[in-house]
């Protein structure tokens, strides 16, 4: 069985910060990476930032939040937390912490959190 929950999100101004928080109770592992994948109306789905469940010096970042968005992990197995920075209004969108083994794709596996709203507006 697959168990998600996840904590976080909010509104915030631009060049604000967040933190999401997210636990996923697997064992054995059955998919290699845990992350963040977000989808804004009338937009694509888009892998946000994900680590490898078994290397945490193996990550990925969109291209657009590289520098801004930084994922890590507890001690705590599939213990993840992702601190947002310098957020702009185009991060706004639903945020679901999900288990995959595509980084880019986490959410084809249907592995999802049930998601936390990050808006980000004047």
């Amino acid at each position: 069985q697959v168990q998600l929950v996840e904590c976080g999100g909010g509104s915030v101004q631009p060049g604000g910060s967040l933190k999401l928080t997210c636990a996923a109770s697997t064992y054995p592992d059955s998919r290699n990476y845990i992350g963040w994948f977000r989808q804004a109306p009338g937009k694509a789905r888009e892998g946000v930032a994900a680590v490898h469940r078994r290397n945490k010096d193996i990550t990925y970042y969109l291209d657009s939040v590289k520098g801004r968005f930084t994922i890590s992990r507890d001690k705590v197995w599939d213990t993840i937390y992702l601190q947002m920075t310098t957020l702009k209004p185009e991060d706004t969108g639903m945020y679901h912490c999900a288990l995959g083994n595509s980084p880019e794709q986490l959410w084809d596996y249907g592995y999802w959190a049930q998601g936390t709203q990050v808006n980000i507006s004047s």
